[in-house]
């Protein structure tokens, strides 16, 4: 029986002193925090056995895969199935007093929160995501994978794995900045998942 171990990243922190909801956009790379928070994963992860190294398109992604590539020698392949959600806010301010949500004529998109109706349906986002963690158990096989991606997809895998509806409250997610879920495989049946903050206190 073979053990694989595959790892969930969320990116570190962004810059986005605008406070925008950056969703797909380009060009939101990492804080200095952010920075330090991706190579203090690098750190903790650099004696494991990994041996495949992908991440999400996107510059934040790509950033926080850096220095983990570099500690253990490895390429970073980018693989499309660990991209943000898609939502129809992205370029918006969505929180505090002066969010842009309270305007009337963005209110037709929060038709049904259970979707969501407003973005990539969950659905879609989990199946592409375990999708994107198969692809990574393949490549890893007997060894550790690290897949580097983003809040919402990787809660998406939480909520698979757990049995429990994709629909969810977000305030009650566990999924902070730069932390790992890590999905434990016999062979190719998910036998344990775990969650850690390697980052935690930057």
């Amino acid at each position: 029986m073979s053990t694989t171990i595959v790892h969930l990243l969320r990116h570190g922190e962004v810059h986005n002193p605008d406070k925008i909801l950056y969703g797909r956009l380009p060009g939101y790379h990492l804080s200095n925090r952010g920075y330090a928070m991706a190579d203090k994963v690098a750190e903790v992860l650099k004696d494991h056995d990994i041996t495949y190294l992908a991440a999400s398109p996107l510059q934040r992604a790509q950033e926080t895969a850096l220095p983990l590539a570099k500690e253990l020698g490895l390429d970073v392949d980018i693989d499309q199935g660990l991209l943000e959600a898609g939502n129809r806010y992205e370029g918006l301010r969505v929180k505090s007093w002066n969010s842009q949500l309270w305007n009337p004529v963005r209110w037709p998109l929060m038709s049904n929160p259970s979707l969501p109706s407003w973005g990539e349906h969950y659905d879609v986002i989990a199946a592409r995501m375990m999708d994107a963690v198969e692809r990574g158990r393949v490549a890893a096989e007997g060894h550790e994978a690290v897949l580097v991606t983003h809040q919402l997809p990787i809660v998406m895998v939480q909520r698979t794995v757990q049995g429990k509806p994709l629909a969810h409250n977000p305030s009650m997610r566990q999924c902070e900045l730069a932390s790992l879920t890590s999905l434990v495989f016999q062979d190719d049946q998910i036998t344990d998942m775990y969650y850690s903050e390697p980052a935690q206190g930057i």
